[in-house]
């Protein structure tokens, strides 16, 4: 009989332990905000000399999880799988230089955009591509999935470039516009601005851009609370000067939307 209350004892406080660890685990999770990025996106998030991941949407990011009494954890993805990796719960947000398109609204809720972008295309300085046509008969290359294919995709010169060639991210493709295997390169505006200031000398823009666009940040469709949450927190972040600061860090310059 003795031996049988320690054995109640026992698993009563086995049940409490794991009760407890459970419910913390929850707390922790409902208290983080888990973010989809791509890792390679200067400047908005990308890996610093120290592998740390930096960039204006991570301090940006870092700001709102602040008003919102939350913690932050960034999750490098396959920007190919973005909307399929929040729809199943595996991220909280996309929020990457995510540009708001008809197509993914029907996928994602989106907050109101915080920074305007166009998609242009990018050669070498010395290049003698110097407007849109001079594309026809072309390699170009881009980042598969996103924005700047749907730019490319609406232009009329996209029927005669000769080869369009996908890449994972904007790195590999300017890394192969440098070594001749592209022509040119379709990118965001504000990502080849960045690589401009650091790799001076070596590329130039065409004046003609394929589209203008706007950044916004992507919640799961279903979960309005966190949107509002979220909104909130931004538009608190416009009014006290935290996002002027960390745009004027990243941009020189408050590149943000009111």
């Amino acid at each position: 009989m003795k031996r049988l209350a320690i054995n109640l004892v026992i698993l009563a406080s086995v049940f409490f332990i794991f009760t407890a660890c459970s419910n913390n685990s929850k707390d922790n999770k409902e208290d983080t905000l888990v973010i989809g990025i791509d890792d390679k996106f200067a400047p908005m998030g990308f890996r610093d000399d120290n592998n740390e991941i930096v960039g204006f949407d991570i301090d940006y990011a870092k700001a709102a999880a602040k008003k919102m009494n939350m913690s932050v954890e960034f999750q490098p993805i396959d920007w190919k799988t973005k909307e399929s990796e929040l729809s199943s719960g595996r991220i909280d947000l996309i929020w990457n230089g995510y540009t708001i398109t008809d197509e993914r609204k029907e996928k994602v809720l989106f907050t109101k955009p915080y920074l305007k972008n166009a998609q242009v295309v990018v050669t070498l300085a010395d290049s003698k591509i110097t407007k849109l046509d001079d594309l026809e008969g072309k390699v170009v290359g881009l980042q598969s999935l996103s924005s700047a294919s749907d730019a490319l995709n609406g232009s009329p010169i996209k029927s005669k470039i000769k080869e369009v060639t996908e890449f994972s991210d904007n790195v590999l493709a300017l890394n192969d516009l440098k070594s001749g295997r592209l022509d040119a390169v379709v990118i965001d505006e504000i990502v080849i601005d960045y690589y401009m200031t650091k790799e001076q000398d070596s590329f130039k823009i065409l004046e003609e851009s394929l589209a203008p666009e706007e950044y916004g940040i992507g919640v799961k469709k279903g979960n309005e609370a966190l949107l509002e949450k979220l909104q909130k927190a931004l538009d608190e972040m416009n009014e006290d000067g935290t996002a002027a600061e960390v745009s004027e860090k990243w941009f020189g310059e408050n590149k943000v939307l009111k």
